[in-house]
């Protein structure tokens, strides 16, 4: 682990601690994540990630930060969260340690709460903490600026977005800024349970990269006031997402 990353772990700690035992409104998540691809190549390559995400909301703001380790075994062009970023010199590697660390702040817009319609708004930045060397980062910061508008409809929420991020680029990495979009849906099934699917896209971050095109199926189920599971996995259409991923997340609200 990096010196940075302790030291903004020992900074957080006590601070999340003591607001979580202020404020019934902190959740901490963490699961298991995993994909599997071949970006445009011919070598596979399997990303697993075990991450930790805690949240706080108060009024209309929610603050969110994400921590993951992760493990990649496979072509060492595949940078985690960006894909292939070269064509040529792939050698095979597997390497494992922490990933970036993504803070995000989110206010949403009640636009009209009888008609349950409403944006949110997020700034998020991505500092790049992770070992660029061995691809599991760029190893340089990202903002990214997003626009999520809602509207439900009795058992549905519907739902999309737009994004644009900032990409850190490096002498030894150039990326692009990117555009980002999504649209999808969300049922209720009954009073703890719901169900959705969701559609993204992303414009690729590097001259030799490829675009992002990929569908996500979910499942989400309270088992009580303070526990919630999701369930999810992933189909890819382009060679810049993966070919197909899974995951299962647990979270508690304290």
């Amino acid at each position: 682990m990096k010196p940075l990353t302790y030291l903004i772990a020992a900074l957080l700690s006590p601070v999340l601690t003591t607001v979580a035992l202020a404020d019934s409104n902190i959740t901490l998540k963490t699961g298991y994540d995993f994909s599997s691809g071949t970006y445009g190549s011919t070598t596979r390559t399997d990303i697993s990630a075990v991450p930790f995400i805690g949240s706080y909301e108060t009024g209309n703001w929610t603050l969110k930060a994400t921590l993951p380790y992760i493990r990649i075994t496979g072509a060492d062009n595949v940078v985690a969260g960006v894909g292939a970023v070269r064509q040529t010199g792939v050698a095979a590697r597997t390497a494992s340690g922490w990933g970036d660390l993504t803070a995000a702040a989110t206010y949403s817009f009640a636009l009209d709460p009888k008609a349950q319609f409403g944006v949110d708004v997020s700034g998020k930045i991505k500092f790049g903490i992770a070992d660029s060397a061995r691809g599991l980062g760029t190893g340089e910061h990202d903002y990214w600026l997003l626009v999520d508008p809602y509207r439900r409809i009795g058992n549905t929420t519907w739902f999309g977005g737009l994004g644009y991020g900032v990409l850190g680029s490096s002498p030894g990495l150039k990326l692009k800024n990117v555009v980002s979009a999504n649209v999808g849906l969300s049922q209720k099934i009954d009073d703890r349970a719901s169900a959705g699917v969701i559609f993204d896209y992303r414009t690729r971050s590097t001259d030799i990269g490829y675009a992002q095109r990929e569908l996500t199926a979910f499942y989400s189920r309270k088992f009580d006031a303070d526990y919630k599971m999701q369930a999810y996995a992933t189909k890819g259409f382009s060679d810049g997402s993966p070919d197909w991923g899974a995951g299962l997340n647990l979270g508690r609200q304290f």
